[in-house]
């Protein structure tokens, strides 16, 4: 059942990210009336297609989880926080590149990365 839950959500990650940038965020961002921060609507479509891009990432990494869950090893701990290392650190670049820094939720996402990689590798 488990991976069933996987699929269900690789699938509609992939959906979700691809209908959202065909349907919602290219007509959206076609409209003059968004919210101009730092003198520009630049950095507000910026910011919501990638928070919008990042739901699908969380929904990718608790694929990851369910599917190490479905079989779990011996050390399941630190495989689920080896994956939450993994989405918050794309997490971060994400946010990094598309707002080219000026969003500072990749400051938060690269420090969970880190602490979620050292709770993996320290116990």
């Amino acid at each position: 059942m488990l991976l069933i839950g996987t699929l269900l959500l690789l699938l509609i990650g992939l959906i979700h990210s691809y209908l959202g940038e065909k349907y919602l965020l290219i007509r959206l961002f076609r409209r003059d009336n968004l919210p101009k921060l730092w003198g520009s609507d630049w950095f507000t479509k910026r910011v919501l297609r990638f928070a919008w891009h990042l739901t699908t990432l969380a929904w990718w990494g608790f694929a990851a989880i369910l599917y190490i869950l479905a079989d779990p090893s011996e050390d399941r701990r630190s495989e689920i926080l080896l994956i939450i290392t993994a989405v918050f650190a794309l997490s971060g670049v994400t946010s990094l590149l598309f707002s080219h820094g000026k969003h500072l939720s990749w400051l938060c996402f690269f420090l969970i990365a880190a602490i979620s990689f050292y709770g993996a590798a320290y116990r």
